[in-house]
């Protein structure tokens, strides 16, 4: 069971930021690095190194403007459910969760952090552009949960679960939003008259 919600805190990471995650979890593992990173573990340690601290320097600096927001919004679409997956994997491979069981936690965790990331998306058309003080949220919020997957899983685990009831509570509320925003454009359009 802490396995799991570790894994759960782990992947919760992977929706909110994609480098930044698996660089903290690479550094977390003393010397062993991404040893037990699947994907990352193939790659030469300089070099996921200097890829992952460049791009999560990016995520750092784009995601404070508008323009750098919309093209982290494309890329992280795309990589945060790989992202969530790899992070979930790790977690549980590190916490030795049973094996027949990893393979569901990557699943579970990859469409967790597609969750997110798509009410992110949601939030950031809804508020046309995301304000600076929920990004800095965001990025604390981020590297929280991937220290709390090994020092404290059962907060971290909690954490997710919260966010991911607050994400299910937004989207709904962000579809009433949507719904209700065209219903009142097809009041306002004229009828059209009915010839005699």
């Amino acid at each position: 069971m802490i396995g799991l919600l570790a894994a759960l805190s782990a992947s919760a990471s992977g929706g909110l930021r994609i480098a930044m995650p698996l660089l903290i979890i690479g550094l977390l593992q003393d010397d062993d690095l991404w040893y037990s990173v699947p994907l990352l573990s193939h790659i030469k340690p300089s070099v996921v190194v200097g890829v992952l601290t460049s791009w999560s320097l990016f995520e750092l600096f784009a995601s404070k403007k508008l323009l750098g927001q919309r093209v982290l919004q494309i890329v992280q679409l795309i990589f945060s459910p790989i992202v969530g997956a790899i992070m979930g994997i790790t977690v549980a491979q590190i916490t030795h969760v049973p094996a027949p069981l990893i393979f569901i936690i990557g699943i579970v965790g990859g469409l967790l952090a597609l969750v997110l990331q798509l009410v992110k998306v949601g939030l950031f058309y809804r508020l046309r552009g995301m304000p600076i003080w929920l990004v800095v949220i965001e990025d604390a919020l981020c590297i929280s949960l991937v220290i709390f997957a090994f020092k404290a899983p059962r907060s971290g685990g909690l954490m997710a679960l919260i966010l991911l009831w607050l994400a299910i509570r937004s989207s709904k509320q962000w579809y009433d939003w949507y719904n209700a925003k065209e219903r009142s454009k097809t009041r306002r359009q004229p009828r059209p008259q009915q010839p005699d």
